[in-house]
């Protein structure tokens, strides 16, 4: 079965939307300085560093003593569910990191965003930024 086409008068033309942004693509930096980790040794260092958890994530911080930008990583298991599932988690996961890490992380460390079952795709999204605000607090100390 093929789409319907979009009416020829122009009544419903899509021109004036924007088009979705990827964020931090291949590990660069984004506007607010924010880059990406993807390597494994990354993700384990901030394994062994401090951590908080909250009702809707668990967050691994890990001051890199440089003065580098923030650097965030994005995981859930397979306990999150199904590969849609840990999508959705992981992309909310992303958004509130996008909005408050700026605000609230320092820069020179290294974050890790876990998702938990059941809690992160279904909390609600300002629950989420708190949540995050209060995991961040209690890493710096």
């Amino acid at each position: 079965m093929t789409p319907p086409k979009a009416p020829k008068d122009g009544s419903a033309d899509d021109r004036d939307t924007p088009s979705a942004v990827s964020v931090c693509p291949d590990g660069a930096e984004s506007p607010q300085g924010i880059e990406v980790l993807t390597k494994r040794r990354e993700f384990l260092a901030a394994a062994r560093a401090r951590r908080q958890g909250s009702k809707g994530m668990m967050v691994q911080g890990r001051n890199r003593r440089d003065t580098g930008g923030i650097r965030v990583g994005f995981t859930c298991s397979k306990k999150v569910g199904n590969a849609v599932a840990r999508n959705r988690a992981k992309r909310r996961l992303r958004e509130v990191a996008r909005m408050i890490l700026p605000s609230h992380g320092r820069p020179g460390w290294d974050y890790v965003l876990i998702g938990r079952a059941n809690e992160t795709a279904q909390r609600p999204f300002e629950e989420l930024k708190r949540d995050l605000i209060y995991a961040l607090k209690k890493i710096h100390g």
